[in-house]
């Protein structure tokens, strides 16, 4: 059995979401102030790159133990009925996210089909977190 392009694998189940521009995602923070944006990325990229402002961190190996209430790791920021939007950098990961959230049973997931990068590009505000954040590249 061949191994799958991940990148056309992406492409096909991006078919099967909601999926975000960056103006959809600005249309409905303006509309929504309880809407749940999540970082997906590593640590090290939000930190060295910086992020949406007011999103959550969750990074995508955590993601489905973060949002299960019976799980010990859950984070209540979670709601069933919140209308969640995840974004990572180029919008691969977040495809698989969008995913297990669904699946999961959250019924109102998108994600950010241009990613973070997307989001730069448009000329959107960044949140820098190089400078609060504990968690920095020191120099060798």
């Amino acid at each position: 059995m061949a191994i799958k392009n991940i990148f056309d694998e992406v492409k096909r189940l991006s078919g099967d979401i909601e999926n975000l521009t960056v103006d959809d995602l600005l249309a409905e923070q303006g509309a929504n102030p309880d809407l749940l944006v999540l970082d997906l990325r590593e640590l090290q990229e939000r930190v060295d790159l910086g992020t949406i402002p007011g999103s959550k961190h969750v990074p995508r190996g955590m993601l489905e133990f973060w949002a299960d209430p019976s799980s010990p790791y859950y984070r209540d920021f979670f709601a069933e009925d919140k209308r969640i939007v995840v974004f990572c950098a180029g919008g691969g990961r977040s495809v698989f996210a969008t995913l297990a959230l669904t699946e999961m049973g959250y019924g109102n997931v998108a994600h950010v089909a241009e990613g973070f990068r997307g989001w730069k590009d448009a000329g959107q505000p960044v949140e820098q977190l190089a400078e609060t954040s504990k968690w920095i590249r020191r120099p060798e």
